[in-house]
Formats: structure tokens, C-alpha cells, sequence
């Protein structure tokens, strides 16, 4: 079976709602679907972090960062005030991660595996670098933009996920006549997974997506976070991609000095998403 073959049938089998997921994706799904209630009781929320031994952990491990602890309080060792610390939203986007970290679990190919790790960090300085940039240069809520930047790469994952079946499925394609079907496994993947229509409408608006001028929405903080994170993506095709715009032109909202400081505070940041999402 060929790429486009690959690509055709996996897309077909997507639009079907034949998608196959890891088990502990269902789990954190449970978790991430009724954390998106923004009146779900604390008491409900911490029964939930608890019932999955991993989240608690990885709460616990977040909430006592640098990224939640700028001021160097004292450590928290308890789902309940690990939960008021990183708020429900950055909870959330937790749960999500794990989400997208599972999907990386059932790869055996060594190769494969290496590819989603180097995804998974490029997802994780994208995302802390979202935060940033929507705070201090689009104005989107930056707690939308952690999340929005954590699934950005989620039908990447999938895809990644069913090679070890498809053997084609990532063969070189100077053509590119897989696209279609690329933007058919990302919507229904983020359809499966219940991601809002905001952030699913930002992330299918990626490809091909220019900045407006100034920027100010979700889809304009992803493009900046893509284009100046560190780690790239291992399956872009460079020849394919763009900036989102001139340089010259972004350098008047991000001059070189703040994309210092925002590059290295999405650094310390993730680092420490890391550190809580190994425990």
C-alpha cells in the first residue's frame, strides 16, 4: 500500500467514525469531557483527578512548578489545592495532554516513536509559547491558547499512532497529494475528542493560515507559537511550508529582544510541563 492509498484508506475508515484510540485515551477523555463543564463542583473535579492515579500526580507535579509557582510557595501535596492553583482550565488542558501523550504509547516502531516524540515536544514548546504570546501580544485567553496549542497536533498523533499498520502512511511525497486527507483525519479526531469549535476551527485554519494585521485571534497566536517555536514539527514538509508572514512585518508586534524573553520563559515553561507529565 502506497502513501495516497495509506492516507485514503485511513481517511475513509476516519469519516466512517471507525477511529482507533488507545485505551487510556478513553479514560482521560472521561476526565477532559467533564472538566469542560466550567460548573463542575470542586468536590466532583478532585473525585475525578483522583480516580486516575496518573493525572493526580501530574497536578500535583504542575502546580508545585515554575510555570504555577512563580513565587516560590510552599509545595503542595494534595489534589485539592493542587486543583485551586492550576485552575480548572490549565486542569483541562492537562487531561488533554495526556490525551495526546497516549496516543504515542502503542507506537513500536523505533522510528515512528522517535517522530511522535519529537511532535510531542514540539506540541509542548508550541503550547507554553501560546500562552505567552497570547497574553502579551493578541490578547486571546491564554489558558484557550495552553489547550488550543496542546491538540493543535492531535491528527498528526493519530496518523503517527496507525503507521505501525500503514506502512506507507509517512513515505516521502514531493506532490503532496495527501492533504486532503491530512485535513480529514484532523477534523474528525478533533470531532471524536469533543474539542470545542473555536479551537477545532483555529487548528483546521492552520495550514495555509496567514497572520492578520495586528493579530488578535486564536489562529493568529498558533501561527506565531508554529513559527518561532524551537522544536519543529518532524512530519511539515519545509518545502510546503511559509512563514505567516514577512518577518520584517511580525518583528513590529515581537521585536528580537521580547522573542528572547518570551522564547526562553516557553522554555523554563516547558520543561516543567515535561517534568509533570513524566511523573
Amino acid at each position: 500500500m502506497n502513501k495516497l492509498e495509506a492516507f485514503g484508506h485511513v481517511a475513509a475508515l476516519a469519516i466512517r467514525g471507525d477511529l482507533v484510540f488507545p485505551t487510556s485515551v478513553n479514560a482521560a477523555l472521561r476526565v477532559q469531557l467533564a472538566l469542560d463543564d466550567p460548573d463542575c463542583p470542586m468536590e466532583d473535579a478532585i473525585k475525578l483527578v483522583l480516580a486516575e492515579p496518573q493525572l493526580a500526580a501530574r497536578t500535583v507535579s504542575l502546580s508545585n512548578s515554575a510555570m504555577f509557582n512563580r513565587t516560590g510557595g510552599p509545595d503542595i501535596t494534595n489534589v485539592r489545592n493542587a486543583i485551586m492553583r492550576v485552575g480548572y482550565h490549565n486542569l483541562y488542558a492537562l487531561a488533554a495532554a495526556m490525551v495526546v501523550r497516549a496516543f504515542g504509547s502503542k507506537i513500536v516502531d523505533p522510528e515512528l516513536r522517535a517522530k511522535a516524540e519529537q511532535l510531542w515536544q514540539h506540541t509542548i514548546h508550541v503550547a507554553c509559547l501560546s500562552r505567552i504570546i497570547a497574553r502579551e501580544v493578541t490578547g486571546v485567553n491564554p489558558d484557550t491558547a495552553l489547550f488550543a496549542a496542546i491538540v493543535h497536533e492531535v491528527g498528526s498523533f493519530y496518523l503517527l499512532s496507525r503507521a505501525d499498520e500503514f506502512p506507507g502512511l509517512l513515505e516521502p511525497d514531493p506532490e503532496n497529494w495527501q492533504t486532503a486527507s491530512e485535513e480529514i483525519i484532523t477534523r474528525e479526531v478533533l470531532k471524536k475528542l469533543g474539542i470545542p469549535s473555536e479551537v477545532a476551527e483555529a487548528i483546521e485554519s492552520l495550514r495555509g493560515g496567514m497572520l492578520q494585521i495586528p493579530p488578535d485571534t486564536l489562529l493568529d497566536t498558533l501561527l506565531l507559537a508554529n513559527h518561532f517555536a524551537r522544536v519543529p514539527s518532524p512530519l511539515a514538509n519545509p518545502e510546503t511550508q511559509q512563514a505567516p508572514h514577512e518577518d520584517s512585518v511580525m518583528d513590529l508586534f515581537i521585536d528580537a529582544e521580547k522573542r528572547a524573553e518570551m522564547l526562553e520563559e516557553a522554555e523554563a515553561d516547558a520543561s516543567a510541563m515535561n517534568a509533570a507529565l513524566l511523573v
